[in-house]
């Protein structure tokens, strides 16, 4: 079979030779193209003759996923699955594999700190230093404490509740399926919009899916306390941006941080988050670390292998 690697998803060379030498081993073709592109054109001819492709979060509708007959299996070097044609795929009997987990602490540790971030406004006061500012008798908040919602307690949610937990804050979590660990470790769960109007901190760790989308309404949004702040690390549109503007224009939360959009950055001019006060936007930078995409090559590559030797 030949496996194609539509993109290089941070390979080296020298992991590239490693990868063609170990599918070659067990008779199998691997091509890993050096460069990553969003053009259709250039991924179709990428996909014509591939019977498996590794991606990792690359837009791929059902018009691109077509240009290949033979394709089986995608082997996606991501969590989410929401950029995927899943229905064309369903359709035409094409597997997927993510790699849930690989980016679990990096997601975790980037949550933590942008709550720190808010609460003791460290990148606001960079920038005041470097233009002759000074504390002018700004007060922070300490974590202890606290409140924090976890919405969404999958492997993310999961590891942030506890992270929190760790630091002193009081956690709360809410979910359609509970983790009986957390339940175990003393963090109870509630209904949603109970925890919504108790929460000092609200982060958010879900899947985007017809469920969820827009789930953070500018409805949900009234129910919470105003010194509220949020955090999404999860999926932009599970959050209405425009509700979420208002709301912190309008003093209905303290405050924002955002690694998430509609869709990825660069953002427009005209994007509503970009003139609100205290929130702090990310380029989604959440999975992005050293340690989460060298798990991520090895566990994509691992998927493959281990489909190829018809293992779950």
């Amino acid at each position: 079979m030949k496996i194609v690697a539509i993109e290089p998803i941070n390979m080296s060379a020298a992991q590239v030779r490693r990868y063609e030498q170990l599918f070659n081993q067990i008779g199998h073709q691997f091509v890993c193209f050096p460069d990553r592109s969003e053009d259709p054109i250039i991924l179709k001819q990428r996909l014509k003759h591939a019977d498996v492709a590794i991606v990792s979060n690359i837009r791929l509708n059902s018009d691109i996923l077509s240009s290949s007959s033979r394709l089986k299996l995608l082997s996606v070097a991501f969590t989410g699955l929401d950029h995927i044609d899943l229905g064309f795929c369903y359709d035409q009997g094409i597997e997927i594999m993510n790699t849930s987990g690989y980016a679990t602490t990096a997601v975790a540790e980037l949550t933590v700190g942008l709550i720190i971030d808010l609460y003791r406004r460290i990148t606001f006061f960079n920038n005041e230093i470097r233009n002759g500012g000074s504390r002018k008798n700004f007060l922070g908040k300490q974590m202890r404490g606290k409140t924090a919602g976890i919405i969404g307690t999958g492997l993310i949610g999961k590891e942030t509740a506890l992270s929190l937990k760790a630091l002193g804050c009081k956690v709360i979590a809410w979910d359609k399926i509970e983790d009986p660990d957390l339940r175990s470790s003393g963090i109870p769960y509630y209904p949603l919009d109970e925890l919504l109007s108790i929460s000092d901190i609200i982060s958010l760790h879900l899947p985007l899916n017809e469920q969820t989308e827009n789930l953070i309404s500018a409805e949900k949004l009234e129910l919470c306390q105003p010194n509220a702040i949020l955090i999404n690390t999860a999926r932009g549109k599970i959050v209405n941006t425009s509700a979420l503007a208002h709301a912190l224009r309008n003093g209905i939360i303290a405050g924002a941080a955002i690694d998430v959009f509609d869709a990825e950055p660069p953002l427009p001019q005209n994007h509503p988050l970009l003139t609100v006060p205290n929130c702090i936007l990310l380029p989604h930078v959440g999975y992005a670390t050293c340690e989460a995409f060298d798990t991520r090559i090895e566990m994509a590559v691992n998927n493959v292998i281990r489909w190829l030797k018809g293992q779950e």
